[in-house]
């Protein structure tokens, strides 16, 4: 099987540095089923293609796994590991360029870092539209062409096997990475038995990318070999590394681009209730800087006679939000990014509000809602009141649209500043509902907190002062018509500013 990545960034040869191999130089590489060779089919200033070709010994990898391929029956005389790239290409891949994938050059330190114009080829299984769904939301133009059975008798059909080129401009090393999870997922085949540790490959080789990739579920089901326990623990932890709003904001799984996964969801999510049953009955949310300060603050004021607790600014927050939504009329709401429902517990606990949805594109999230809302024990009549879906906000969704209000609480700081323009499409353009509430960081207000060192939390990809805040809300309302109000949330600094700034938009 041949890999290929080549480079018209000038001087192309630069490759050799960054993978630490010499254009000039044919390099072999013992593996336990075969032979990888590296070499360059070309290398000049002006374009430099470095090949990955893996020699597989059939008879090492029968021996060495017991099974060469899914298709068992005859996996030891005929199968297609010689050709077609998959986790042996990938472990060969992570053996051979280990260096590149980890981002190091000392000879040229300065080169890892930067975002190279890559083109990648190879032949594959998995089918054009699951390769489109795992490779476009990373940034690759995929190309897809399906390989016929047989060109002899085209109306035989296509194979199961398709000619994948990907181009796109990223570092090498997130390329590698990516290949290198992603290749075993299109195969949907290990070569080698999966244990709990490569929870740890998945999670290292993911990071910076994986746990914002809207199919982060099939990826992980996928290389984790459909082990559902250790599937289920890769996706905890990446929920783990944010918080609640965290991933709100990515595309919804398409079920379209992989309709074999629709069983494995529903599997995965029904363990995930059967574990959240043995947790306990309340659910924390990871503490942020910003609850930290209010629990210190609290802390600090306990026992001192006539002086307030203070209290936590998410719950101000909440509070100033269902404040304006009642004094704007709405008795419809969605909370666009649920997260584990909070807002929209608050949403039902208040019988004006006739109608509440809550989308997130996190289906663990959404369970955690279900399970911290009491669902199976809700009243008919409340649950007639309330929507959960997954959704996306980057894509336009008709589910969004049709309520009175949409709150957008502590969300938008959480996407990347490219990808602000569709969420303001979808929830302003399409959605266009008569109110829209967004809530966001005042950056001002952060050297208040002595013990805060950048950004409050570390999926925050921007935090805007007063003035970013209010130019972002103008040109909103200049594009899809609408008036803002501004207003403070939580403690306000006569010189820095409230700690949280409100934007109330009309439609109209």
């Amino acid at each position: 099987m041949l890999l290929t990545i080549s480079t018209t960034a000038e001087p192309a040869t630069d490759l050799g540095f960054l993978l630490h191999k010499h254009p000039d130089r044919v390099q072999e590489f013992r593996q336990s089923t075969g032979t990888a060779t590296v070499f360059y089919p070309e290398a000049n200033e002006r374009r430099c293609t470095v090949a990955l070709l893996l020699e597989v010994d059939p008879v090492a990898l029968v021996r060495s796994t017991g099974k060469s391929s899914p298709d068992f029956s005859l996996s030891q005389y005929v199968n297609d590991r010689p050709y077609a790239a998959s986790s042996l290409m990938a472990v060969a891949l992570a053996d051979v360029f280990r260096t590149a994938r980890a981002g190091r050059c000392n000879a040229r330190p300065e080169l890892p870092g930067t975002p190279l114009p890559l083109e990648v080829a190879l032949v594959c299984r998995g089918g054009a539209d699951l390769a489109r769904g795992v490779f476009e939301p990373l940034g690759w133009a995929v190309e897809a062409q399906a390989v016929p059975l047989d060109e002899g008798f085209p109306e035989w059909g296509d194979s199961r096997y398709v000619r994948l080129t990907l181009r796109g401009t990223l570092r090498l090393a997130d390329a590698l990475n990516q290949l290198y999870v992603l290749l075993p997922v299109l195969d949907d085949a290990k070569h080698y038995w999966v244990a709990p540790d490569e929870v740890d490959k998945l999670l290292r080789a993911g990071e910076g990318w994986l746990r914002e990739h809207p199919l982060r579920g099939v990826i992980a089901r996928r290389y984790l070999g459909r082990r559902w326990t250790l599937a289920r623990s890769a996706l905890a932890r990446l929920a783990e590394l944010g918080d609640e709003t965290e991933e709100q904001l990515e595309p919804a799984v398409s079920e379209e681009a992989a309709p074999d996964e629709t069983a494995a969801d529903e599997a995965v999510a029904a363990e995930t209730e059967e574990a959240l049953a043995e947790t306990p009955e309340t659910h924390e949310t990871p503490e942020t800087p910003e609850t930290q300060e209010a629990r210190e603050s609290q802390e600090a004021q306990a026992g001192e006679p006539g002086k307030a607790k203070a209290r936590p600014l998410n719950v101000l927050r909440r509070e100033a939000v269902l404040a304006t939504l009642e004094e704007l009329g709405a008795t419809s709401v969605i909370d666009l990014g649920c997260g584990q429902g909070e807002l929209v517990g608050a949403l039902l606990a208040r019988p004006r509000f006739t109608r509440v949805a809550g989308a997130d594109v996190s289906p663990l999230a959404l369970t955690i809602a279900a399970r911290k809302l009491r669902l199976e024990r809700m009243s008919d009549s409340k649950r007639a009141r309330l929507t959960l879906f997954q959704g996306a906000l980057t894509y336009t969704d008709k589910r969004f649209a049709g309520y009175d209000a949409a709150v957008l609480m502590e969300v938008v700081e959480h996407v990347d500043p490219p990808r602000l323009a569709a969420l303001e499409r979808v929830v302003f353009g399409a959605a266009k509902p008569q109110h829209v509430l967004v809530t966001t960081p005042n950056v001002e207000y952060n050297v208040r907190y002595e013990f805060l060192d950048g950004l409050r939390h570390r999926d925050h990809r921007f935090e805007w002062t007063r003035a970013e805040f209010a130019a972002w809300c103008a040109s909103v309302c200049e594009r899809f018509g609408y008036t803002v109000g501004l207003r403070p949330v939580g403690e306000e600094d006569p010189e820095l500013g409230p700690s949280t700034q409100m934007g109330v938009f009309t439609r109209g």
